[in-house]
């Protein structure tokens, strides 16, 4: 069976602090490495999605609304459920967190930040698919996930 869970899936994380929030995968390590010994993948996720903004709000209180809180994670391929959203090519996943930045704490907030601005960034203005609509996987990612 061919790999799926590669740079740009839009997973879901069932297990832990972010359980049911949603995240685009980074890096893999089918392999594991030294540290942790299984099959893993760096994800870079929402925390808090936007919420919902009308034409009455005051503009203090929409750029209050359209904030993102990121996270950025190393998780267990057993717990998460891939999707069938991937985030277009550019937004370049690959180069959203890399190794050398989570194995510091100033690293991880860097990471953290570049991430937060990406995605505000992307929510707002959503990259157009080939019929020129906004993204469905961009659309799916910035969406509270209901269970």
């Amino acid at each position: 069976m061919g790999k799926f869970i590669k740079a740009g899936r839009v997973v879901v994380l069932l297990q832990g602090r972010y359980a049911g929030k949603k995240a685009i995968v980074a890096k893999v390590f089918d392999d594991g490495s030294r540290a942790r010994p299984f099959g893993h993948c760096l994800v870079a996720g929402v925390d808090k999605a936007p919420l919902k903004v009308t034409k009455r709000m005051s503009k203090k209180k929409i750029t209050k609304r359209q904030r993102v809180k990121p996270f950025v994670k190393y998780v267990n391929y057993n717990h998460i459920m891939p999707t069938r959203y991937q985030v277009p090519t550019e937004i370049q996943p690959a180069a959203m967190v890399t190794d050398q930045q989570m194995d510091t704490p100033d690293g991880r907030i860097e990471a953290r930040k570049y991430v937060k601005k990406l995605l505000q960034e992307k929510f707002l203005q959503p990259p157009a698919d080939k019929s020129g609509r906004p993204s469905k996987d961009v659309i799916y990612l910035r969406k509270k996930l209901r269970f």
